[in-house]
């Protein structure tokens, strides 16, 4: 990961290529960059493909109505598709960000104040010129008229993902926003904090030898999913989250489900033959909460997961776009730019479902039986989306946010990969939403905003301020996980950790997590969550069908670190490890500010330890500031040769024109 204090900031590579390097004169031109004269390497211009802007808004100090105690809402705002807010990476390093703007579309409506309430879907990000006393600012993209300024912000990139977020900005009234306001003297008054999380996306590499230019690529924009814009190869993905239902209850706890939509994002028909054959998708679904903090943002943790809908029969619908049917036999595949509907009802079919014991995530393979429900019965809740009813309650999580999240993982894309080495599409598989929850015992759930596609929940909390880093341990022969942390400073001389690891689908899973700590610290209100697990069922899957264990994990401290850990696969194959589609959390108090430092994170199953880049306390004695320096991360540990790597996935696409009203029904 790659950090950037805008503090007496410098970019060291200002342009890849002369004043037209981006006219159409397609020609690339040799050139040495006198910049980076002497260094070697790839460098890349990126711009943002999607994402996600959060504004925590403090309206008593925006509407100055004279109250002491903040009244702090919450703008969420899209970052639309191909937004020219471009940065430089120079050998996997953020060098800077280049003068342009991300366009932004909102995903709910607040009371605002009239002026910035009338150009609320026409807002824009925009990156200033270097002349200018600030580096961004939210402005009417239309107008010009600039509503906030934003200071004190840090940029951090991870190569790995091609994630960018940006952190910690306050947002300024500006002088106009002020005089219109028919308030000059706030002009630069805080009135909030803005957070970006974004995917990013290539538009020029240049390959540098001793600072010339040797060679140069441009790749092409990629459009919405669909037959008009296929990525290579098989490639299922979760084209939206349609709702999410409760269906039952049972004790402490309510079974949910999310209606569900796929998309074929590829160029070749993916497989969709229905059980016993086992060449088709499968589908978890998880609920997480974000919650706790001035904004309710400094915790993002998972409250639910289900087992998995076994698919069959692609219906070849229109969700993502055109659907190409032609050479392609339909119903046992889902063709090229086609999608099929599963609604709450169908995903929360517990006769149709199956356990996730039987799946291995990364190569999508499962056994003939793996929904079998021979010798059990089942309650309201059995194998759904399992939540305890605290956890939802409206009275007990107050202005708590609710993101459903759901996979297709497919063993055909796993096996195309094997024999066509670069078209790998095991990584995307992820989609989420943001709902609304109402009930105390009984739960209605609205969708908020649209489906942010082929991203992970978790990158929600990303958009806050979180820093969240996409870790890949063993390319190519194992699956991808996320690792989330923030820290927050709540009352003087005390910090907050918060650290969120969350499992895609790498099926080795996670068994320790541990954070060093600087000398003298001390650390207080230590703590972990996990979901809850789905009891032990005949013919589940795990050993001796006892179930997954929700034993809480263990932890230790020692002078120099804080671990947690489960028990060792060795010791109990049904430990409470963190496998496919879970995220737990471990969390606590130090007296000390935080700085970079490496955490390490075991396995459960195979593989060596790895170290993860995170803030951690440091020592009690003073500590230099960190400087502006990117360091790279991670660093694992040495395996073997991995057989051949995937390609980094596409990223997320814009929203898709409406679904059919009604989808035909099925056989």
């Amino acid at each position: 990961m790659s950090k950037l204090t805008l503090t007496g900031f410098m970019l060291p590579l200002l342009l890849f290529a002369s004043p037209d390097a981006n006219s159409n004169n397609s020609a690339p031109r040799k050139q040495t960059i006198p910049e980076s004269r002497g260094q070697s390497g790839t460098l890349q211009k990126m711009i943002v493909e999607s994402g996600t802007v959060t504004m925590d808004l403090d309206m008593d100090r925006l509407n100055a109505d004279g109250s002491l105690a903040a009244k702090v809402v919450q703008l969420r705002l899209d970052v639309a598709a191909n937004s020219f807010f471009s940065i430089l990476i120079f050998n996997d390093l953020l060098r800077g960000p280049e003068q342009g703007s991300m366009a932004l579309v909102p995903q709910y409506s607040i009371e605002l104040p009239s002026a910035l309430m009338a150009s609320i879907n026409q807002l824009a990000v925009e990156k200033l010129p270097s002349a200018e006393r600030f580096d961004l600012a939210v402005r009417d993209a239309k107008t010009g008229f600039t509503f906030f300024n934003i200071e004190g912000h840090q940029y951090y990139y991870d190569a790995q993902g091609q994630l960018l977020s940006i952190q910690g900005g306050r947002l300024l009234i500006s002088k106009e926003f002020a005089n219109s306001l028919g308030r000059p003297a706030d002009a630069g008054l805080a009135v909030g904090k803005i957070s970006v999380g974004a995917a990013m996306r290539p538009i020029q590499i240049d390959q540098l030898v001793n600072g010339e230019q040797k060679s140069m690529v441009m790749p092409p924009l990629r459009g919405a999913a669909g037959a008009d814009a296929p990525v290579p190869g098989p490639d299922v993905i979760v084209g939206e989250i349609e709702s999410v239902v409760q269906f039952g209850s049972a004790g402490t706890q309510v079974g949910l489900a999310a209606g569900t939509d796929s998309c074929n994002n590829g160029d070749q028909p993916v497989d969709w033959f229905a059980l016993p054959n086992t060449d088709h998708p499968v589908v978890p679904q998880n609920l997480y909460r974000m919650s706790v903090g001035t904004f309710n943002n400094d915790r993002f943790e998972q409250i639910g997961h289900s087992w998995m809908k076994h698919t069959f029969f692609a219906l070849e619908d229109t969700v993502c776009g055109a659907c190409n049917t032609t050479n392609c036999q339909t119903g046992t595949h889902l063709c090229p730019g086609c999608s099929d509907p599963y609604t709450a009802d169908l995903n929360g079919n517990q006769s149709q479902i199956g356990s996730r014991a039987w799946v291995n995530p990364f190569t999508g393979s499962f056994p003939s039986g793996a929904d079998n429900h021979s010798g059990h019965a089942h309650d309201g809740v059995s194998h759904r989306i399992r939540v305890e009813v605290n956890d939802l309650n409206t009275n007990l999580n107050p202005d708590a946010t609710y993101f459903a999240e759901a996979a297709y993982l497919s063993p055909h894309e796993y096996t195309w990969c094997q024999a066509h080495p670069g078209q790998c599409n095991m990584y995307n598989n992820v989609s989420y939403r943001q709902f609304s929850v109402t009930g105390i015992n009984n739960f209605t759930f609205s969708p908020l905003g649209s489906t942010v596609r082929m991203q992970p929940a978790i990158m929600a909390w990303a958009a806050t301020g979180a820093v969240v880093n996409q870790i890949q341990p063993d390319p190519g022969n194992d699956g991808i996980w996320f690792m989330g942390y923030k820290v927050i400073n709540p009352t003087p001389g005390v910090w907050h950790y918060e650290y969120a690891l969350y499992n895609e689908n790498l099926d080795r899973s996670i068994q320790s997590f541990s954070v060093p700590l600087g000398a003298g610290v001390n650390i207080s209100n230590i703590a972990f969550h996990a979901p809850p697990q789905e009891p032990g069922w005949a013919n589940d899957g795990t050993l001796n069908n006892q179930g997954y264990s929700s034993t809480p994990w263990q932890v230790t401290q020692d002078a120099g670190s804080i671990t947690w850990n489960c028990e060792t696969f060795a010791q109990n194959q049904n430990a409470n490890a963190i496998r496919f589609g879970t995220l737990y959390n471990f969390r606590f108090d130090a007296d000390q500010p935080p700085q970079s430092a490496n955490a390490t994170a075991g396995f459960f199953k195979t593989g060596s330890p790895i170290t993860v880049a995170i803030q951690a306390p440091a020592g009690a004695s003073p500590t230099p500031t960190p400087t502006a320096t990117a360091t790279t991360t991670p660093t694992p540990t040495p395996t073997a040769t991995p057989t051949p790597t995937a390609t980094p996935a596409p990223r997320p696409i814009p929203t898709p024109k409406p679904r059919h009203p009604t989808p035909p029904p099925r056989p």
